[in-house]
């Protein structure tokens, strides 16, 4: 079957090439640039006439902005847009995601009809197969996801596929979803609709234009250089797709923005002797590895192979994409598994096998947002062959903040600040792209873990700690311990262990958890980002002040929790600073937030010659030493008493540790337990640590890793920037009252929506679920992103959860809504709202009962209880 279908394609090799497929190129006003000068001066320019740009053209055109330049330097969609399979799929693991692509849905249904325009905007529907139990539950779990933000879309059997779609091969399947809204559409006719109602908006596009650089002062975007001519300019967007790399390092100030191509396949067929009817759904066989679309009454069908080819690593030169040398050899085993779901291909005619660059991220999400060193300088780039389903809700959230300041939902997870200049290597964007590309259609299991462009930033222990069974997870690039593996555990069994259910890890981190509530752990947490804020006077307080909620103007050696607030009151970052001297503080902040935290002080602190920012993070080692037996340890290290009496809670000194002097002391632990943060200039790391392990093992101590600090900083109701706090939550949403001080007599960035939202109310809260009928051992455990039930109606998502091994039961992070059963509007959630209620998670589909709680649950902290015995209803005070 599979050489007859091959000598067919021999054939075809010399048939007319492949056209592109919109109809629309001439129903779009572009300027010729060889006869038009480009304007002197303009708000915006984009770079970039795909459907990027276009979106993004349109969105800001939308909002009101009308002083717009595009530019395009060969024609309008001639790029990856012009080649992309023209499919719009809603089904996505990311929430972000699934409102982008719902949003795109939505609009390309109705741009015909705004444009005149015709897109071939057509609602086929999708059908996402599973061959494996494992991938019905990761499609479950989308299924819960899409229905509560009234995406329609259920779990059907493998016959009801075989009803849909009659041509599949369905005896290999357990089940799949079937989205009935997704669509089909072409592509560059939609970014010709975008650009013909952005020029009518009053934006003047130009085509055969190149960019050069982009021309900056003081950190501040002032104009483009083109290969027209200068253009003076507030803001510019590089939606360049894959040469956005390449014209973000071309400035003075370098944007790094990492992206990489690889050649993505698919073929085309002529239509069958009974052409495919036009609204036959599209099919994703990931476990097979292709999508397959209906195309004129024939076939389109791609996928995603485990050995990619990326391209263009020296870089590239094309003006307009061309389709890319035929490689059937390097397409067979994708054919193969079309042949198996669809035996009918046999018979058809191939028309063409399409091999054009498609660009991908180093973590499969797209880049967004405004660069960390250069203001006014936007991206949006490195789709992951997502752009046509993304390409609309991410205009509109790019536009969204440039226009307001912000997008109006969380995009942390696609902000470009997510990334450091470390992850521009070429050699580390080509090795992760390989990984990456297969990973699209790959099982993704809960904490899995990248494999390539690892070990790039470690602690100074890594290798001993590697010795000792060290099994690692990398976070912005910095390599952290997830839990250590006893010699008698089998390493190859566990790292290859991957489940949605109870996963095999679990006892190892029991012991650790044990070890950190009964004796003394150590936590390498050198990750962290570590700041130094100095001055000459009091310039380094007074803009502290301004930059964060909390009182800062407190005694030398205090250490004080805060949050680094937006204008509406949401957390940009929650940090803990500790004075050192009346002049210098010490902020300590998560690891992702390096970059951003970084962008973040320097935008807003004074320019001062007498105010110092410095990056600290290298310079010290950070280790977590946690437990009751913590205090020993160290008063035996240092001959210094290290009671609270002597030590008090949230406390900084610098002391001696061992032989080594100079070392931060701060009595907290980020997991309510009780204990000591130690950062150690890197020299002395090893020494210290060894003299800590050695005292150490009278009272028992043992290393323990991040996922036991998970456990305990979750039953804890600790909630973390970047999983249960962002952009969108305030202190009065979370149970931070306590960390904002609008009293203390100067303004800071935030306060004004914070005294207003304690006049009006909060509209969401942050809450603590017990699951109360889960059976840990045979039941799907939740991990994030599960739907909060309240008396049988969704009220939110969970976003964050462990195994308690205190409690011995599950623990969910999550925010509860109060949504109108009248027109589902945002109502004010009170304490009383939640406590009141009846809560459910669902997990893949299955609710389970659980108990909300708006304060921890602390008696089982202090004395040991069986699960039998426990009341849910005994807590006090956050």
């Amino acid at each position: 079957m599979l050489y007859r279908l091959l000598s067919i394609v021999q054939r075809q090799r010399t048939s007319p090439g492949w056209q592109t497929w919109s109809s629309a190129r001439n129903s779009t006003s572009v300027a010729e640039s060889h006869s038009i000068t480009l304007p002197a001066q303009a708000q915006v320019v984009i770079c970039g006439g795909g459907i990027l740009g276009t979106s993004v053209a349109y969105h800001l055109s939308k909002m009101g902005w009308q002083d717009i330049v595009l530019l395009e330097q060969g024609r309008l969609a001639a790029g990856s847009t012009r080649f992309c399979a023209g499919i719009l799929s809603t089904a996505r693991h990311s929430s972000i995601e699934q409102k982008m692509a719902d949003y795109s849905n939505k609009l390309y249904s109705q741009l015909e009809q705004e444009t005149g325009i015709q897109t071939g905007y057509l609602r086929t529907g999708s059908i996402s197969l599973a061959q494996t139990q494992d991938r019905l539950i990761s499609l479950k779990r989308i299924n819960s996801r899409l229905n509560v933000v009234g995406i329609p879309s259920e779990i059907i059997s493998p016959k009801k596929v075989a009803e849909l779609h009659p041509l599949l091969n369905v005896h290999d399947l357990v089940g799949a979803m079937h989205v009935p809204e997704d669509a089909v559409v072409s592509s560059a006719d939609v970014a010709l609709a975008l650009a013909s109602a952005a020029s009518q908006n009053g934006v003047q596009i130009y085509d055969k234009t190149s960019v050069l650089h982009v021309l900056t002062k003081k950190g501040q975007v002032t104009g483009v250089e083109t290969d027209k001519g200068q253009i003076e300019c507030q803001y510019f967007v590089n939606c360049a797709g894959q040469w956005a790399y390449e014209l973000g390092l071309s400035n003075e100030e370098p944007v790094s923005i990492p992206l990489h191509a690889c050649e993505h396949f698919y073929l085309l067929t002529r239509p069958r002797e009974t052409p495919l009817q036009s609204n036959t759904p599209t099919i994703v066989d990931a476990d097979g590895r292709i999508y397959i679309r209906n195309w004129q009454g024939g076939i389109l069908s791609g996928g995603f192979e485990k050995n990619p080819k990326p391209i263009f690593t020296e870089g590239k030169n094309q003006l307009e994409i061309q389709n890319l040398r035929e490689d059937w050899d390097h397409f067979e085993p994708l054919l193969s598994s079309l042949l198996r779901r669809m035996p009918v291909l046999e018979t058809l005619e191939i028309l063409k096998l399409v091999n054009c660059p498609e660009t991908f991220t180093p973590d499969m999400k797209c880049i967004m947002g405004e660069s960390p060193v250069v203001q006014g300088y936007f991206v949006l780039a490195g789709m992951n062959s997502a752009g046509l389903s993304l390409g609309g809700g991410a205009g509109k959230f790019l536009a969204e903040w440039m226009v307001y300041g912000y997008p109006t939902e969380n995009v942390w997870e696609l902000d470009l600040q997510r990334f450091g200049a470390l992850q521009s290597s070429r050699t580390f964007l080509r090795h992760r792209v390989m990984e990456v590309m297969p990973l699209m259609y790959d099982l993704k299991v809960p904490r899995w873990d990248f494999q390539t462009g690892r070990q790039l930033r470690t602690s100074p222990l890594y290798d001993r700690l590697d010795a000792q069974g060290a099994r690692w997870m990398e976070k912005h690039g910095f390599e952290r311990p997830k839990y250590f593996v006893p010699p008698n555990k089998d390493l190859l069994a566990l790292e290859q262990s991957k489940t949605f259910y109870k996963p095999d890890w679990f006892d190892i981190v029991e012991s650790e958890v044990k070890c950190c509530k009964e004796a003394v752990c150590v936590i390498d947490m050198s990750s962290f980002t570590k700041f130094e804020i100095t001055s000459t006077g009091d310039q380094a307080l007074e803009s502290l002040q301004y930059l964060f909620s909390n009182d800062l103007d407190v005694p030398v050696g205090h250490i004080v929790h805060t949050g680094m607030l937006n204008e509406c009151g949401g957390y940009e970052n929650d940090c803990s600073i500790a004075r050192l001297n009346k002049r210098s503080f010490f902020m300590i902040s998560p690891t992702d937030q390096q970059v951003h935290c970084w962008a973040w002080l320097n935008k807003y602190m004074p320019k001062d010659s007498n105010l110092l920012l410095e990056d600290v993070t290298w310079k010290y080692t950070a280790l977590n030493l946690i437990g009751p037996r913590a205090v020993d340890v160290l008063s035996e290290l240092s001959y210094a008493p290290m009671t609270p009496d002597h030590f008090p809670t949230l406390f900084c000194k610098e002391m001696s540790v061992g032989y080594a002097n100079g070392i931060r002391v701060m009595s907290m632990t980020h997991t309510g337990e009780p204990g000591f943060m130690l950062y150690i200039p890197i020299e002395y790391a090893l020494h210290v640590y060894n003299e800590v392990m050695s005292v150490g093992q009278k009272y028992g101590i043992r290393n323990a890793g991040y996922y036991a600090l998970r456990s305990l900083r979750i039953e804890k109701f600790f909630a973390f920037w970047g999983q249960d706090l962002n952009t969108l939550t305030t202190p009065l949403e979370c149970g931070g009252e306590s960390r904002v001080k609008l009293e203390k007599g100067i303004d800071f960035i935030g306060r004004d929506a914070l005294l207003q939202q304690k006049q009006n109310g909060v509209y969401k809260r942050l809450a603590m679920f017990i699951l109360d009928d889960h059976d840990t051992d045979l039941d799907l455990w939740p991990w994030w992103g599960e739907p909060i039930y309240r008396n049988g109606k969704y009220a939110g998502k969970t976003t964050s959860s462990a195994y308690s091994y205190t409690l011995e039961r599950h623990v969910c992070l999550g925010y509860v809504h109060n949504f109108s059963e009248d027109n589902g509007e945002e109502q004010v959630v009170t304490a009383d709202f939640i406590n009141r209620g009846e809560y459910e998670i669902d997990i893949a589909g299955h609710r389970f009962q659980a108990k909300a709680k708006l304060y921890p649950v602390t008696s089982f902290f202090t004395h040991k209880r069986r699960k039998d015995d426990v009341e849910l209803s005994d807590f006090h005070g956050k």
